[in-house]
C-alpha cells in the first residue's frame, strides 16, 4: 500500500506541491529540469516509480521523496521498465488530493495521476512515451517473434492510455518546438515550449584546438551513433565517441582495426569537459527531443555539426553555432565536416558561449516561473468569468450554476500563498 506523505502541523499552506517524475535512477536531461523545478519549489513534494538516492543529485535529495509499489516489486531498480505495463495503475493509485498544484515530468508514464477536481496540472513533457508511439518500430525491430507478439496488445493499451490520460492534463509545456509539434500531433493538445537548461559554469573555452571531433551520449540507436562511425571511417578523420549503450558492441565492431576511432566508454565529468573545449566540433547525427549535449559543446566554446532535424533546431543556428547536414548518410554528414574545415564559415568561441548563456539555469527558472504563473492566472481568471457568467444566466440559481463550472478555489490559493524562487 502506498505510504501517505505526513504533513507537520503548519506545514501543510507551504506544501500544497508535488511533482511526479518517472524515474529517479540517474542524472541527465530530465532530471536537470527536475532539479530546476525543485529550485522553483522547495517545499515541494516528488513522486515516482523507482528511486535510487546514492545516484540522484542533494538538491532532488533533499525533497521528500515517495514511491508507487513498482518500486517494491521484485528487481524494479534494474528491470523497472519490464514494469511498463503496471505504471498506469500505479499512477492512478497514487493519493495527490493533498496538493493544489501538480507538476508532471513527462518522458516515461508521468501524466497520469489523478488530481483533485480543483487542482492544477501542469505537465513539462520531453517527449511523448517514444517506444509507445512514433519510435516503436525501432524498437521492436530486433525482437523475436514471441516478443512481437506479446508486445502488439500491450503497446495497443499503453497506447489508448497514454492518449486518454493527456486530458488529465491542465496545460502542457513541451522542451523544444519539435516536442510541441509531437504533442499536438499525438495528443491533439496545444503545448507552449520552455527550454531545457544547460549548466554554463560547468563548461570553458580553450585556447587548445585538437584534431578530433566528439560524439558525446547514451549509445542508443535513434542517437546514430552508427552513421557518425561509418561516415568517419569513411573520411579518416579522427572521432572520439564517449558514452555507453546497446549500440557499443557493434560500434566496437565496426571500427574494428581503425586508427581514427576511438570508442572511450563512460568518462568522469572533468575529462568530458577538456574533450568538449579541445575537439574541432561536435558531432550530432540523431533526432533528439532538444538535445542539452550541442548547447555544452556552445558553452565549450565548439561549433556543432548536426542533423537538421528535431530538437536541435532550437538550439543549433546555421552558420553561427553550427553546420546542419540535410541527411542522415555518411555522404550528407562529411559533406558538412568538409565545409566546416573549408573556412568559409567562421565560428567564434565567445559568440557560442554566448548563445549558450541564453539556456542558462537561472533563465529558464525565470521562464518557467513566469509560464506557470501565467497558467495559474489564467486559469483563475477563466474560473472567475465561468462562474459569473452563470450566475448571470441562471435564471436564480446561480450557485447551481457555479458549482456545475467546476469553481477551483484552489487556484486563488495558489496565487497567494505559494512562493517561487527564482534565484
Amino acid at each position: 500500500m502506498l505510504e501517505k506523505p505526513v504533513v507537520r502541523e503548519g506545514e501543510l499552506q507551504e506544501s500544497k506541491v508535488a511533482i511526479v517524475h518517472y524515474w529517479l535512477n540517474g542524472m541527465r536531461g530530465g532530471e536537470n529540469v527536475l532539479e530546476s523545478l525543485c529550485r522553483l519549489y522547495p517545499q515541494a513534494d516528488i513522486y515516482t516509480h523507482v528511486y535510487e538516492p546514492e545516484k540522484i543529485s542533494e538538491v532532488i535529495n533533499s525533497h521528500r521523496i515517495f514511491t508507487s509499489f513498482i518500486a517494491r516489486l521484485p528487481l524494479a531498480r534494474k528491470k523497472y521498465q519490464a514494469y511498463l505495463p503496471f505504471m498506469p495503475m500505479a499512477l492512478e493509485q497514487l493519493d495527490l488530493t493533498a496538493y493544489d498544484l501538480v507538476i508532471s515530468s513527462e518522458s516515461g508514464p508521468a501524466k497520469g495521476i489523478v488530481t483533485r477536481p480543483d487542482a492544477l496540472h501542469i505537465c513539462y513533457c520531453h517527449s511523448p512515451m517514444r517506444y509507445v508511439w512514433d519510435m516503436y518500430y525501432r524498437y521492436i525491430e530486433d525482437a523475436g517473434v514471441a516478443k512481437r507478439l506479446l508486445m502488439a496488445p500491450l503497446i495497443h493499451y499503453l497506447k489508448v492510455w497514454d492518449f486518454a490520460s493527456a486530458a488529465r492534463v491542465d496545460h502542457f509545456i513541451a522542451n523544444s518546438s519539435y516536442i510541441a509539434q509531437r504533442i499536438r500531433k499525438i495528443y491533439r493538445r496545444e503545448a507552449t515550449v520552455c527550454n531545457p537548461p544547460v549548466n554554463l559554469d560547468a563548461f570553458y573555452l580553450s585556447d587548445q584546438q585538437d584534431d578530433y571531433y566528439l560524439m558525446l551520449g547514451q549509445l542508443v540507436t535513434y542517437k546514430r551513433p552508427d552513421l557518425a562511425v561509418k561516415a568517419f571511417l569513411e573520411s579518416g578523420r579522427r572521432l572520439l565517441v564517449v558514452g555507453e549503450g546497446e549500440c557499443l558492441p557493434e560500434l566496437k565492431q565496426l571500427a574494428k582495426g581503425a586508427d581514427n576511432i576511438e570508442l572511450l566508454g563512460r568518462l568522469p565529468f572533468d575529462k568530458i569537459c577538456e574533450l568538449y573545449s579541445k575537439c574541432q566540433a561536435l558531432i550530432f547525427p540523431g533526432v533528439e527531443d532538444f538535445g542539452i549535449v550541442p548547447l555544452e559543446a556552445m558553452a565549450s566554446g565548439r561549433p556543432v555539426i548536426a542533423y537538421g532535424a528535431g530538437g536541435v533546431l532550437d538550439s543549433v543556428v546555421p552558420d553561427k553555432t553550427g553546420i546542419l547536414f540535410s541527411e542522415q548518410t555518411e555522404k550528407s554528414l562529411n559533406a558538412a565536416v568538409s565545409d566546416f574545415e573549408s573556412g568559409i564559415v567562421t565560428f567564434d568561441p565567445h559568440s557560442l558561449r554566448d548563445h549558450a548563456a541564453q539556456f542558462s539555469e537561472e533563465l529558464f527558472r525565470q521562464r518557467l516561473h513566469n509560464e506557470i504563473d501565467t497558467v495559474i492566472s489564467r486559469e483563475s481568471h477563466a474560473n472567475h468569468l465561468g462562474l459569473k457568467t452563470a450566475a448571470v444566466t441562471g435564471n436564480g440559481d446561480g450557485d447551481k450554476a457555479g458549482a456545475s463550472t467546476g469553481e477551483r478555489p484552489a487556484l486563488n490559493k495558489l496565487n497567494s500563498h505559494i512562493s517561487l524562487v527564482t534565484k
